[in-house]
């Protein structure tokens, strides 16, 4: 066996390894989930599904984007203002006419995995830091959004508004979206060399380059998919909002928000450990939070320390628990 078929091989047993590894964060999700259902119905409120997980779809696809570049040991703070570029030149190509969709859709997919690739050079090759790359990308995106648009441009045809409010029988076409995305996030990583790569570089990167993965590329690769997830949101986004404002993304708390579900849901910050089911479970948490918080009419600031202690709370004892486990 060479080199380079070892380090999936080997990426691929920590991969099976982490079942066990994180039955208990799984298991204080369950709690906090139990917890707060049963909460708000002993308040008198009632829980919509389908109206919780389309809420949910927004930040869980930015969510799945984020436990990629996480996984692979590297960090996008530049989500939020991703999610902004994609609803503004969106709105602003489609003008509202059916016939620019298809235009619209291409050129802030390209736009989008051109940040991505970016993003992936600029760690990779000139070797800056994820998280200074990714802030300094935000501020350039920030900086060009503000001072090209001040409101909302253009707008989207009727017609793609289904992506927003447009349903199969009871199950919005949004979740479907979302579904996909995280199927295909879980099957990248758990059954393509991708994904093998990925965990490995998350692991040790000098190790995984040692063993002959190229890891500049799988790193670049991870960043242009986030990008993706953005776009992918963006367009969620604006569909719901008829157009596209440069205030969406970060009104959202993407990239916080985001880190925050990937954390909550098992992945470790540092890389190697961690998957995309753990990430649904952390947004879906939060979604689940704040519904409880609105129904029990919690001060808004006293809500971000309530979800601020949790997070901390559910991932300390993950981190515990890893520790006693490598002792």
């Amino acid at each position: 066996m060479n080199a380079t078929t070892a380090a999936p091989n080997r990426a691929g047993r920590n991969w099976r390894g982490l079942d066990s590894d994180t039955a208990l964060i799984y298991g204080v999700l369950s709690l906090v989930a139990l917890v707060s259902w049963g909460l708000i119905l002993a308040n008198g409120g009632q829980i919509n599904v389908a109206n919780t997980l389309v809420r949910s779809v927004a930040l869980g696809m930015v969510a799945v984007g984020q436990t990629l570049v996480i996984l692979g040991g590297s960090l996008d703070l530049s989500v939020a203002y991703q999610v902004s570029v994609t609803a503004v030149m969106a709105s602003y190509v489609m003008q509202g006419n059916p016939d620019r969709m298809i235009l619209g859709v291409v050129v802030v997919t390209t736009i989008g995995l051109a940040i991505g690739l970016a993003n992936g050079l600029i760690i990779t090759v000139l070797g800056v830091n994820p998280f200074i790359a990714t802030l300094g990308m935000a501020l350039v995106l920030r900086g060009v959004l503000n001072s090209s648009f001040d409101n909302f441009a253009g707008a989207v045809p009727e017609q793609f508004q289904v992506l927003g409010y447009g349903a199969i029988g009871p199950v919005p076409l949004a979740v479907l979206l979302f579904a996909a995305v995280v199927a295909i996030a879980w099957i990248l990583l758990r059954a393509t060399r991708f994904g093998h790569h990925l965990y490995a570089i998350g692991g040790s990167e000098e190790t995984a380059r040692l063993s002959g993965v190229r890891s500049g590329r799988v790193v670049i690769g991870a960043h242009m998919l986030c990008s993706l997830t953005c776009v992918m949101t963006g367009l969620f986004i604006v569909s719901r909002l008829r157009a596209g404002a440069p205030w969406v993304g970060p009104d959202g708390n993407y990239d916080l928000e985001s880190i925050a579900a990937v954390v909550l849901g098992g992945t470790a910050l540092i890389g190697g450990r961690g998957g995309v089911l753990g990430t649904v479970a952390g947004v879906l948490i939060l979604a689940l939070l704040d519904n409880l918080f609105n129904q029990l009419e919690v001060n808004t600031f006293l809500k971000d320390v309530l979800r601020g202690v949790i997070i901390i709370t559910a991932v300390a004892v993950y981190a515990l628990r890893t520790r006693r486990g490598r002792a």
